[in-house]
């Protein structure tokens, strides 16, 4: 045998994806696994791939025209597509490599039937599974057949599907090679697909066999409904038989063909009990060996069953890691930070270092460990008020994971000695000195902070951060911080209930705190109009500005007309909040002060929209609707019967909504300051690395956690390079995942559902955080720096961080998928008077850009408009 061309799959294991592809490196390793039956048959490598490619010259020119061609120029993808596959396909095999097919074939039976199947070296990968992207050829008899058809198999890495798959995945078409596995065909008697986790909700101990009558192609391609059984614990908890109206089956002289099912045999089930339980017990064995849950495609025999493929399930969501073997229920953090992208390893163990309580990483997000707190009844309770309030289809999650009975273990409520689960702190002055103090002590430790660290590089800087960090948590722990944020919370909560209980009020603390004094993230959008004032009058600042690209354009816009002022302005801008952007928890990510290209498209569309003064004029009009609100209702309640001490009441929570309120924003701008503290010393290090050879470019450093970032500069040993490259593919992978609001051990992924029937049918639930109702254009928004917002548009985006504030003065309402009563995006609009509902599962893709919306933000609910 040629080996170089040919190889037996008994010969291969999931070491030599690169030489026989996905596929096949996956059967060669299954048929090594112990009580795992995979036909027998040989692997054409991807060495007789590149021969042919090498014999096509004009398929070298033809990948590099469909690798310049531009993601949304879907014609182009299909004419070049097309051309490589037909050129591929007229491609004569060499005699050499066809007699090394042909003599592989005489070994394993010529005359037999044979399975062809491509497999690709970017496939049935942990982060990419490529399911169905290339194609598969049944029951192919005679060498001429098989040899014809292995040519249309190296065709089939170019289809339009397989190439839009490589390049949403981040795969570049010029690297990948396909090998070919031909197989001795099995006809089955049933056949079909197990998945050894649950592919639905992510639950690693249910598995799921799906089953028919005949060759599995029928079931995988959506010709027949399989029967669906439901595996745990060693039986099967549920099950649904479909009547199977039709099969696949091989014809003798090759091919196959559809044939209608017997009468009495469509209702009966394609697998007995026992042998899906038998069939998941093997699954459970292949699981082992590849180490994540599988994919796997089976044959039912008469001897018993056969395993034809086996790739990762890549649509699951990671469990955290944790060796007790206890039961777990995960809240996700990056709901409650308005930030659900992927962290890269340096944000999110940073991140996890400077927070107050304990954060488990899985798929680049991080979540905190809930069930003690779940599991003693009177912290219970508190949390999931807390929890409620904040997001209500987190705390629907968690009452489902509680229903069940038996996922949670029961404890006692901790004795008198015991921490208080949580409730009303101590009483607070309604005083705004307390705040003045508040920031004064922040800007002095963050001035320590910036004075300190500036002597400090090498070991010496990662022993100083440590240091820091405990500093960090100190300022974020600071009990009258957080008394001031719960004061101004609860009193938000208290005067929704009792002016909705004694007025019928609905949410009236939106208006009472309009334009509330001290908030640092609606200043910060504000302050934006103003520096929009300055460019305004300046044309020739406004036409340099449109023609924006890079980062650099400051120096250059000092050279324009007015550009001196214009750049003072823009410089002054960055000197208080060039330390915010997108994304900001986690530290990777470019801030403004790095970027400020990503500030231009918000300032022109404010030059556009809005007229000269506005920043000031909103401020105040939104003060005087709060003053009359207040009149209004204090009136009211007077006439009520013991109406002064409820008015009395009334007002207090006023005074210290609006005395309070306001600082909720300033903790997480004090966090993101010192986190520009800490970026810049930490990037000065990655770059002083990558002089000594030690990382090949700074954003290496961004894939390793701070510890690793610290070993490296302490060993005075280069990063690992395997490590950091295996880093940066599973970032990109973990773009793909939508993390979960709640995650248990077992994997399952719960989103949570609001339970109301008071929405018109149709409508869009999501939780009520800005008074008002209001119609509009949706403009569907994924990126800040691609904002192009007309007056009058609403924004429609998954999540918005303080960095998104800016856009709020542009737009006429808010929906998002992510978020609460409390979040920044909620606090900044009601702040603004904007209607906003958020949390709205799967907005972006629900309303689609340009339609016209209507936007209940009192009610919590978004129509989609004829």
């Amino acid at each position: 045998m040629n080996e170089q061309y040919v190889r037996d799959l008994h010969e291969v294991d999931e070491t030599q994806v690169a030489l026989v592809g996905g596929k096949g490196a996956h059967l060669g390793a299954l048929s090594r696994i112990e009580g795992v039956r995979v036909p027998g048959g040989f692997c054409v490598t991807t060495e007789a791939f590149r021969r042919i490619i090498a014999q096509a010259p004009s398929v070298g020119d033809l990948l590099d025209r469909l690798s310049h061609a531009k993601a949304d120029d879907r014609e182009a993808i299909r004419t070049l597509s097309a051309q490589i596959r037909r050129t591929i396909e007229e491609t004569a095999v060499p005699d050499d490599l066809a007699a090394a097919i042909t003599r592989a074939l005489a070994r394993s039976g010529e005359r037999a039937a044979y399975a062809v199947r491509s497999s690709a070296t970017a496939e049935d990968l942990p982060t990419a599974s490529f399911a169905g992207q290339q194609d598969t050829y049944l029951n192919v008899v005679g060498p001429a057949s098989i040899l014809r058809h292995i040519s249309r198999c190296w065709a089939s890495l170019f289809t339009e599907r397989a190439v839009t798959y490589r390049r949403r995945s981040g795969i570049d078409h010029r690297t990948v090679r396909m090998a070919v596995v031909v197989q001795r065909m099995v006809f089955p008697y049933a056949s079909g697909i197990l998945f050894t986790a649950d592919p639905l909700t992510g639950d690693r101990k249910s598995a799921t066999v799906d089953a028919g009558f005949g060759l599995g192609e029928a079931l995988v391609s959506g010709l027949v409904n399989p029967d669906v059984f439901t595996v745990r614990d060693g039986r099967v908890v549920a099950r649904t038989i479909a009547a199977k109206q039709r099969a696949l089956t091989a014809l003798p002289a090759g091919g196959t063909q559809e044939v209608e099912i017997d009468a009495q045999q469509r209702e009966q089930p394609a697998l007995t009990d026992a042998q899906a339980v038998r069939l998941v017990e093997l699954g459970r064995r292949i699981e082992a060996h590849f180490g994540h849950p599988q994919d796997i495609e089976w044959c039912l025999v008469d001897d018993g069953f056969r395993i034809v493929q086996s790739r990762p399930i890549t649509t699951l969501f990671p469990v955290p890691e944790r060796a007790d073997g206890e039961n777990h229920v995960y809240v996700s953090v990056g709901h409650g930070q308005m930030m659900t992208d992927p962290m890269k390893p340096l944000g999110y163990s940073m991140w996890q270092l400077t927070a107050m309580v304990a954060m488990h990483e899985a798929g680049g997000r991080l979540f905190v460990d809930v069930t003690p707190r779940l599991a003693a009844p009177a912290s219970r309770a508190a949390l999931l008020d807390a929890l409620g309030k904040g997001d209500p289809l987190v705390r629907d999650a968690l009452q489902t994971v509680l229903d069940r009975g038996d996922f949670v273990p029961s404890l006692p409520d901790p004795g008198p000695g015991g921490q208080p689960a949580g409730g009303v702190p101590d009483p607070i002055a309604t005083d705004p000195a307390v705040v003045a103090e508040l920031i004064e002590r922040s800007r002095v430790s963050l001035a320590a902070l910036e004075r300190d660290i500036r002597t400090k590089s090498g070991p010496a800087l990662f022993d100083f951060l440590l240091e820091a960090f405990e500093e960090h948590k100190r300022v974020l722990s600071d009990p009258l911080s957080i008394q001031a944020i719960m004061a101004g919370m609860e009193a938000t909560w208290w005067l929704n209930d009792k002016l909705g209980e004694w007025l019928g009020e609905k949410n009236p603390a939106d208006t009472l705190t309009l334009s509330a004094p001290g908030n640092v993230t609606s200043e910060m959008g504000l302050a934006l109009l103003d520096v929009a004032d300055v460019i305004r009058p300046l044309p020739e600042v406004v036409a340099f500005l449109r023609g924006v690209r890079d980062d650099g354009f400051l120096d250059e816009l000092a050279k324009v007309a007015g550009g001196p002022e214009a750049r003072d302005a823009i410089e002054a801008y960055l000197d208080r909040y060039g330390m915010r952007c997108v994304g900001e928890i986690d530290i990777t990510r470019p801030r403004w002060r790095e970027h400020p290209s990503a500030l231009v498209p918000v300032i022109l569309d404010h030059v556009r929209n809005l007229e000269p003064g506005a920043a000031g004029r909103r401020f105040e009009l939104g003060r005087q609707k709060a003053q009359q609100k207040e009149q209004d209702v204090l009136s009211r309640l007077r006439a009520l019967p013991d109406g002064d001490r409820k008015a009395d009441e009334t007002k207090r929570m006023i005074d210290r909504v609006r005395t309070f309120i306001g600082y909720r924003e300033y903790p997480k701008y004090g966090i993101i300051s010192r986190y520009s503290v800490y970026k810049q010393a930490l990037t000065a290090e990655a770059e002083r690395l990558v002089r000594a050879g030690a990382l090949a470019e700074r954003e290496d450093a961004f894939y390793l956690t701070f510890q690793e970032l610290h070993d490296v500069v302490r060993s005075n040993r280069p990063a690992d390079a395997c490590l950091v490259r295996q880093r940066k593919e599973a970032f990109r992978a973990h773009h793909a995942l939508t993390p979960p609001r709640v995650l248990t051990s077992d994997g399952e992924a719960l989103t949570g559902a609001y339970r109301r029937d008071d929405v018109p049918a149709g409508a869009l639930v999501g939780v009520p955080v800005s008074a008002g109702t209001v119609e509009g254009r949706a403009r569907v928004v994924l990126d800040m720096a691609e904002a192009d917002l007309e007056a009058g548009d609403i924004l429609v985006t998954a999540f918005t961080d303080p960095s998104w504030s800016p856009l709020f003065l542009g737009i006429a309402g808010l929906v998002t998928e992510v978020g609460g009563l409390m979040t920044h995006g909620a606090v900044i609009a009601r702040e603004y008077g904007l209607p906003a509902v958020v949390g709205v599962e799967r907005a972006t893709r629900l309303i689609r850009d340009g339609q016209r919306i209507r936007v209940h933000g009192t009610d919590g609910y978004v129509e989609i408009l004829p």
